[in-house]
Order: structure tokens, then C-alpha cells, then sequence
């Protein structure tokens, strides 16, 4: 878009200037769901800042390859199988199915790919392998092997702790340990858990080793991007790391955190997850005006969620979509949408939404100033411009990727205020004008605006 990307590199600390390894292309990696519940919105969060940032490098130019990983076999799936006394598979596949439900309902596009760890339990094998013949990782003999992390060069760097600061990594027994803080790539089998065979013997993986083999499956020894939410970097992000470096790989060349979405300032609480499960939001809101909300603030902000806030933000974005409807209304067609000059600077900013949500609002005010005015070139510059800082947003209400229960409740929606506005106008012909101010009233009570204009009766939401 002309001007340059900048990105905040958390291992850096820094804004810098985005330069992709290969010209023309990028590859990202996203530390995917682990499905072991469904998905609340502070889950989904992560899905929505780095698709607006995939938007934005393609609507850049770049040829974007975007992968997003499950991890299907982890200490907490075991868990929720034995309390929900199903095969743990079954659990897996449950809740990745809720995932997979979540993001569609909120546009977040499907990834080039979306590898599952237990898929790759060879590509696994093969870098212990390494590890070990390197003499980065030791097998003690009882099916595990750990990564030792006194021999690493740099550790924690990502993180900024001492290693000696650290407590045990309680990942597996530690009378194996070389040294306490050692984390296990590979866990031995115990009995009734799912394992798979090693040189080293029957196990599962560990969490960290599972992303590191993934990653260079897709990507290659090294890739532009890894993102996550905050409270991966340690450990989860330190230790891959560390196993891909001591297998000589370059790995990862900018690190990206999304924050948390907080509840009365802390992040948010598994007593919470219920209440704030994405299913459990969109019954009040549609998914549009959710991720709306979610992809407000900047990905690096704490977003902090409340009722009232969320319902603002909706009313915000109706009225940005009504504007749009009647643009439509007005020029007889949908316009082509075009990046704002002000947006593109506010997302070369390392992705600035608030600042780029500054010019939608204004250019929102300039919009509803020529459609009063029936300026239809002045109409069709705003909603143009409207239309393509949405379609980065995920918040084009023209986008034909929401889902199709949304597009049939406002179906329904557009039916019925269509049926009270005839109403209204039979009304209006029979000089029954008591009658047809009352039908007006009782719709804008439900937040619908009616504007009678020479075009003829226009109706939007907020």
C-alpha cells in the first residue's frame, strides 16, 4: 500500500520494519486452539488479530502462507476425557469442531493449512532424533527425553527471566532430570493413555515439541512470523525456541503477542469460560458486530470486557452499516471497496485498529453529510472507502463468508420491518396518521430509524 509495514518484534522489543525473508511472500505461524473446551472470547481473540493481520499483508501484496495448528493430544484433553468419560479423540474432536464453528461465525478466514499434532508424530520423532545426535536432548531410558537447557547458548530471551530463577519445568518426573528446569520433548507412556512408538519407547508428545515440528513441516527451517496470545511466550514460546535453535534452525524472525481479553482487570477465568463462550454472545449480538468489538482495540492492548461495552460497540458498527445500506439504496449498487489513505497509515503502524477506526468514523461523518445532501459522487467515495477498511476489519457486511443462519436472521429482520413499514404506509394513505406515528414510535424502540425521503421510506438499525 505504498507506505512501509512497521510490526512490534517481541523478542526484539521494538517497532520495526517488516521485510519478509523471501520478496512477495509470507509465512505465519499461529499457535492454534488446544480443544479441550469450547471457545470463549478470550480464546478467539488471537484468531481475529492475526486475520486482520493476514488481511492486511495481502491486501499489501504479499502471497501469505497462514498456518494455524491444533493441538489434539495435551495433559489437559486427557483430563476433560476422563471427567466427560469419553475417548480422549472424541474430546478432541469435539471441541474442534466448536473452534472451527467460533471462527466461521466471526469471518475469521480457514488457514492454508491447519495441521493437527497428532499428525505429525514422525516429523516429532525426527527432530528428538536430531536433538538427541546433536547432543541437545538425552533419553534417561524410561521412554522420555528432555531438552537440556543448560547447554543452550541463549534461553529465555523472549521472556527476559534467568534461567536459574526458574521453577522445575513439572512436566515429568524429575529423578530423570539432568537438571530440574529440563523440559520433556517426549513423555512415557502411562497406562490408559494414548501413546505412539519411539526409538526411545512408547509415549506422547510433549506441548512444545509439537510446534516446533509443525512449523518446519509448513514453513521451512526459518519463516517471517509466530503468534500467540501473551501468556504463551513463557513457557511455551521460550521452549520452542530453544528446541528449534539447538536443531540449527533459524526459526522464527518476528515474535507477535496478542494481550488478553481481562474481566475486572485479570485475564479471563475458567469460572468464567461459561458465560462468555462465543455461542453464548452471539444469542445477543451477530458475529459481525462480536468481532467488531474484539478486533477494536490494538492487538497489544488488554481489551476488558464488559456487557455495556460490547453493546456500544454494536450500535457503533449498526450505524456504520446503515449508512452503507443506504448508500446502496441511493446509487442502486454495492460500491467497490478502495483502502483509505489514512486507514493504510494507521495499519503500516504495527496494525494501529484504533487509530484506523478513527478515519472509518470520519469518513462515516462525510458519508452521512453527501447523503443528506444527495451527493451521490460524495456518497460513493465514502462507502467505498467505508467497504475496504471493513473487508481488512473481517466487517464487511457484504462479505459473503458470514454464515448463513446471520444471513437468514437478517432476512427475517428486513422482513419485518418491511411488513410494519407497509403497515405504516397503509396507514399513512388513510390519512390514519396516529396510527402510522405509532408504528414508527414502536420501531424505533427497537432501535430501528425510519427516514422518509424523496427516494422513497428508508429504515437502519441505531
Amino acid at each position: 500500500m505504498g507506505a512501509q509495514l512497521k510490526l512490534y518484534n517481541t523478542a526484539t522489543r521494538v517497532v520495526t520494519d517488516f521485510k519478509p525473508l523471501q520478496p512477495g511472500k509470507v509465512g505465519i505461524y499461529l499457535c492454534g486452539a488446544t480443544v479441550q473446551a469450547p471457545p470463549h472470547i478470550g480464546h478467539v481473540r488471537s484468531g481475529i488479530n492475526f486475520d486482520i493481520l493476514r488481511r492486511w499483508l495481502v491486501a499489501s501484496g504479499y502471497e501469505v502462507t497462514f498456518i494455524r495448528n491444533v493441538t489434539d493430544i495435551e495433559d489437559k484433553i486427557l483430563h476433560k476425557a476422563a471427567h466427560e468419560n469419553l475417548p480422549w479423540w472424541a474430546v478432541a474432536q469435539k471441541y474442534e469442531r466448536a473452534f472451527t464453528e467460533a471462527y466461521a461465525a466471526l469471518n475469521v478466514l480457514p488457514p492454508t493449512c491447519e495441521p493437527r499434532a497428532t499428525g505429525h508424530i514422525t516429523q516429532m520423532i525426527e527432530l528428538m532424533q536430531l536433538l538427541i545426535d546433536n547432543g541437545s536432548a538425552y533419553a534417561p531410558g524410561n521412554g522420555d527425553v528432555y531438552l537440556e537447557v543448560r547447554k543452550l547458548n541463549s534461553y529465555l530471551t523472549l521472556s527476559n527471566q534467568k534461567l536459574d530463577d526458574l521453577q522445575p519445568a513439572e512436566d515429568a518426573d524429575l529423578t530423570y532430570k539432568k537438571d530440574p528446569r529440563d523440559f520433556a520433548l517426549w513423555k512415557a507412556a502411562k497406562p490408559g493413555d494414548p501413546s505412539w512408538p519411539t526409538p526411545w519407547g512408547a509415549g506422547r508428545p510433549g506441548w512444545h515439541l509439537e510446534c516446533s515440528a509443525m512449523a518446519h513441516a509448513y514453513l521451512g527451517e526459518s519463516f517471517d512470523i509466530h503468534g500467540g496470545g501473551l501468556d504463551l511466550i513463557f513457557p511455551h514460546h521460550e521452549n520452542e525456541i530453544a528446541q528449534s535453535v539447538s536443531a540449527g534452525w533459524g526459526f522464527a524472525n518476528i515474535w507477535m503477542h496478542n494481550a488478553w481479553v481481562t474481566t475486572s482487570g485479570e485475564k479471563m477465568s475458567k469460572s468464567l469460560g461459561n458465560s462468555l463462550q462465543v455461542t453464548e454472545i452471539l444469542k445477543q449480538v451477530r458475529g459481525i458486530e462480536l468481532r467488531w468489538y474484539l478486533g477494536s482495540a490494538h492487538y497489544r492492548s488488554m481489551l476488558e470486557f464488559s456487557f455495556e461495552a460490547l453493546e456500544e460497540a454494536a450500535v457503533n458498527f449498526r450505524r456504520i452499516e446503515g449508512f452503507l445500506k443506504r448508500a446502496t439504496d441511493l446509487l442502486g449498487s454495492t460500491p467497490d471497496g478502495i483502502i483509505p489513505p489514512g486507514f493504510a497509515e494507521a495499519m503500516n503502524e504495527d496494525l494501529a485498529v484504533p487509530a484506523a477506526l478513527a478515519v472509518i468514523a470520519e469518513i462515516l461523518r462525510n458519508g452521512n453529510t453527501a447523503l443528506s445532501a444527495n451527493d451521490k459522487a460524495g456518497v460513493r467515495t465514502a462507502a467505498s472507502q467505508i467497504r475496504g477498511a471493513l473487508t481488512i476489519l473481517g466487517c464487511d457486511p457484504f462479505d459473503s463468508n458470514f454464515t448463513s443462519a446471520e444471513k437468514s436472521d437478517e432476512k427475517v429482520l428486513d422482513g419485518l420491518v418491511s411488513l410494519a413499514l407497509e403497515q405504516r404506509a397503509a396507514a399513512r394513505a388513510r390519512k390514519d396518521f396516529a396510527a402510522a406515528d405509532e408504528i414508527r414510535d414502536q420501531i424505533a424502540v427497537l432501535g430501528v430509524v425510519i427516514e422518509d425521503t424523496a427516494q422513497g421510506t428508508r429504515w437502519s438499525i441505531g
